[in-house]
């Protein structure tokens, strides 16, 4: 199973932008389902693949009918649109309100979303955008059947700070206490630290200590570049090539280094190949 989970603490970390970049260079089919409880942006930024906008009805506000019956993997694929480059996205909700009707069902998504990986018919890894959490936001119901959970930080001491207190949060709501290095838990909780690629290299240890001095048992897994060209470019509010952007780059890099310390643990049979490239909304 690898249901992916993306999330952040306070400010402007480009959580949404992280998750599609990364959803973008997947290495196997892949599905992006937008889970931030407060409502979620692609319906606004992005195209569908046959030229219009995306139906907000179709996705995560439809699913919550058929979930309330049981909800089987595979009838997640009724609920997805495709964007015009290819990336197959579940569409999050148009506002805050909205998510009371999904109330009960976050522990049932969470476990479709984690099956799909397994499906004979249609398999695929979910990576899921959950926004901002605290420690009352209904997403981090799903992150018990996660096989990653990714905090996206900036590097300012004010964002590093937050971004260590949540993973020593989410360690204790997750594997009932604060863990050493050594004792990571399942799911593993990861940093991606958006940040300068000139200076990631000395960031990543800064963070790395802070996180192991915590006792979170957390750690930083990469590095997404800080690039608004790339990130307008992913929206489709820039022309250029997408694929030579810092920010594909850097998240190129991300995946490869996650495949290569995972990928093992989440092998499924080879599905439609591998995925296309968006023209989709950078976030928050």
């Amino acid at each position: 199973m690898a249901l992916i989970a993306l999330a952040a603490d306070k400010g402007s970390p480009g959580v949404t932008t992280a998750a599609v970049a990364l959803a973008a260079v997947w290495p196997r089919r892949v599905l992006l389902a937008e889970t931030d409880p407060a409502g979620g942006d692609l319906v606004y930024r992005s195209a569908a693949a046959h030229g219009g906008p995306l139906n907000p009805n179709t996705g995560m506000l439809s699913i919550a009918a058929t979930a309330r019956r049981g909800l089987v993997p595979d009838q997640l694929w009724d609920h997805v649109q495709p964007l015009s480059g290819g990336l197959e996205v579940l569409v999050g909700l148009g506002n805050a309100e909205q998510a009371a009707g999904l109330a009960g069902l976050w522990p049932t998504l969470g476990r479709a979303f984690a099956q799909l990986a397994d499906s004979p018919h249609a398999p695929a890894d979910v990576i899921a955008d959950c926004g901002r959490i605290s420690g009352d936001t209904p997403a981090v119901e799903m992150f018990s059947q996660a096989a990653l959970v990714l905090l996206i930080s900036r590097t300012e001491p004010e964002a590093i700070a937050r971004v260590r207190d949540r993973a020593a949060a989410l360690s204790a709501k997750l594997h009932g206490g604060a863990r050493g290095a050594a004792t990571l838990g399942t799911p593993l909780i990861g940093v991606v630290l958006i940040t300068d690629p000139s200076e990631s290299g000395k960031l990543v240890h800064q963070v790395n200590d802070m996180l192991v001095a915590a006792q979170t048992g957390a750690r930083v897994v990469g590095t997404v570049a800080d690039d608004p060209a790339g990130a307008d470019q992913l929206a489709g509010r820039r022309r250029g090539r997408l694929d030579k952007s810092l920010l594909i780059r850097s998240a190129r890099k991300v995946t490869s280094d996650l495949y290569q310390q995972f990928g093992a643990a989440w092998a499924v049979p080879a599905a439609d190949g591998p995925n296309g490239r968006p023209t989709a909304g950078a976030g928050r």
